[in-house]
């Protein structure tokens, strides 16, 4: 369910109510790596390594913790939604921002990819990385994510979809900021046989 123009809002979508049954695709430490790997915040190498070293049940532990990480967020969001962020708001971000503060990213420059340098100022880069030394750690590329959204992201826009049992919230970046549903093809869909159902019970047809 990656359609909320916000890796941080596609997270709080890992829990939803797709075709009105509940579906948890963080439940075991196997389906957060899965995600995480879908979301692009870890490769394929990284999540084989992290669960190569990982003790027994450590990683169900960690896919917990990111879903109770996920349920605190849930709730800032629902609060603040549709309205810009005031800098109050920082005092109800503690828990982020000691998950934050733990990180162990660190920045190296690298030579820039061959196909990429000929546009480039320069030949070389700056490569962000980070060290995955517990499977705990694979709770701050999210962290991150979700810290970009109250960072970079106007509020405002933050919607949650207008289907009538959908939980599922996106970041508007419409030209107009009309959107109103998770997806045309799932509730927007739905509205529109609404509609017409409406239509034709009041026209007697």
């Amino acid at each position: 369910m990656f359609l909320a123009e916000s890796t941080g809002l596609d997270f709080l979508n890992s829990w939803a109510i797709p075709f009105d049954v509940e579906v948890e695709w963080l439940e075991r430490g196997s389906d957060l790596l899965a995600w995480l790997q879908a979301a692009g915040l870890v490769t394929a190498a990284i999540a084989a390594e992290v669960k190569k070293t990982a003790n027994p049940g450590e990683l169900d532990a960690v896919a917990a913790q990111a879903r109770a990480l996920r349920e605190w967020f849930r709730t800032f969001v629902a609060a603040h939604r549709g309205k810009p962020l005031t800098r109050k708001a920082v005092s109800e971000l503690e828990p982020l921002n000691r998950l934050l503060a733990r990180d162990q990213e660190h920045s190296q420059i690298v030579p820039r990819a061959a196909g990429s340098a000929q546009d480039a100022p320069s030949v070389l880069a700056l490569e962000t990385a980070r060290e995955w030394r517990s499977p705990e750690a694979l709770l701050f590329p999210i962290a991150k994510a979700m810290a970009q959204l109250l960072t970079d992201a106007d509020f405002t826009y933050v919607k949650l979809c207008e289907g009538p049992n959908c939980v599922l919230h996106f970041l508007d970046t419409t030209r107009d900021h009309r959107r109103r549903w998770c997806s045309m093809a799932v509730c927007g869909n739905r509205a529109k046989q609404a509609a017409l159902r409406s239509r034709r019970a009041s026209s007697g047809q």
